[in-house]
């Protein structure tokens, strides 16, 4: 994990290289409480034996549920001392490249593409990759903004 200690480091972050974070095993027991939690059922995450005739030749996992990992990622991979709140301000361009299948670990990397001051703040832009043990292809990309508050 990278402890950026103030604002002033984060600013000049940009460029910095973050992680990977430990792998997190994506088992059906998550998925199917991500189905439940957003009323989104569709087969080829929560039914199994059907799954296995699909295209994915089995259950897979969510891409809105592999977006909803990346703040458990970041804060595996940094952190910004000396503020009060950080909140997340959104995403720029998220791209699910490869389905995530259910029993497949994945883990994240990063790199801060720009950070604005800003009166009192901080603006950072990060891209996360989402890795796929044994993939060459990424499970997903995506750029987070953040705003980190004095």
């Amino acid at each position: 994990m990278h402890i950026f200690k103030n604002l002033d480091e984060l600013v000049g972050a940009t460029g910095a290289e973050l992680g990977p974070t430990e792998w997190l095993e994506i088992d059906q027991e998550r998925v199917n409480k991500f189905a439940e939690a957003t009323e989104d059922h569709q087969w080829i995450h929560i039914d199994p034996e059907r799954a296995a005739n699909g295209p994915f030749g089995g259950t897979i996992a969510h891409g809105l549920l592999t977006l909803s990992l990346l703040p458990y990622f970041s804060h595996q991979l940094y952190r910004v001392e000396g503020i009060s709140l950080a909140v997340n301000y959104g995403y720029n361009k998220v791209r699910f490249i490869t389905p995530v299948k259910v029993g497949a670990k994945v883990r994240a990397r990063a790199v801060v593409a720009d950070v604005t001051r800003l009166d009192g703040a901080a603006q950072s832009t990060v891209t996360i990759t989402v890795e796929i043990e044994g993939s060459d292809k990424p499970a997903a990309v995506a750029e987070s903004i953040v705003r980190y508050i004095a």
